[in-house]
């Protein structure tokens, strides 16, 4: 045998020797350890199974609630959206609570569709991209339906240049502007809409429209609002 095969055969031996003492010291442990890896996958993935189960429940669940609301069937589709607010998982409940707001309105119930949006506006536990939707669609009814101080209340934080919503929450506050004889204030939001290349094109096209308007009527500088 030469030098190099005994070296060899000696390390392979040591290594076997050394995996049984590791064994003998460890394997129960080994075991062990094995033994609540697979658990701990078995775990997850029996979660993963009943989180998605629930969601995709709660998701069919909503879908036929909005089917509902789009054949005009009103009361069934607040019936199933309010069992869906109390027993629905993930963000489904508080979907419902602000589908239910639009399908209110879409009754004529303003009143309750704003009360509806703002409470979700004013829930904590909500997240805050949900709630300031909320706040837009308070707002949006309340153009027609309320004062220029009452849009102003729920949307002048969403009019901030770095908010994805200023678009809408400035053609809101806009249009109450525009409603209660404040012609330069109106100017100036549907200026800055038209002015903002991130808007989208019809609503920067529907700020330029208003824009024009304005100064046709006289009632704002044509050069601009001050």
């Amino acid at each position: 045998m030469s030098d190099d095969s005994f070296i060899r055969e000696v390390n392979e031996e040591f290594r076997s020797d050394q995996m049984k003492a590791l064994w003998h010291r460890y394997g129960v442990a080994v075991v062990a350890v094995a033994l609540l890896v697979v658990l701990g996958t078995a775990g997850y993935v029996g979660y993963r199974y009943w989180d998605e189960g629930r969601a995709n429940v709660s998701g069919d669940a909503f879908s036929s609630a909005l089917k509902l609301a789009q054949e005009g069937k009103s009361d069934e589709a607040l019936a199933a959206l309010d069992q869906l607010e109390k027993d629905g998982y993930g963000a489904y409940p508080v979907l419902a609570r602000m589908r239910a707001a639009t399908v209110k309105a879409d009754k004529g119930d303003v009143d309750a569709a704003v009360k509806d949006f703002d409470g979700v506006a004013a829930d904590g536990s909500v997240p805050g991209s949900l709630r300031d939707m909320a706040r837009l669609r308070a707002a949006l009814l309340l153009v027609d339906h309320g004062s220029f101080a009452d849009v102003s209340s729920r949307v002048e934080a969403l009019t901030a240049d770095t908010n994805p919503l200023r678009h809408t929450a400035r053609e809101a506050l806009g249009l109450a502007a525009w409603k209660e004889g404040k012609a330069q204030d109106a100017l100036k939001l549907f200026d800055q809409i038209a002015a903002d290349d991130g808007a989208p094109r019809n609503t920067r096209q529907r700020a330029t429209l208003m824009a024009e308007l304005i100064r046709g009527s006289g009632t704002a500088p044509a050069g601009g609002a001050s």
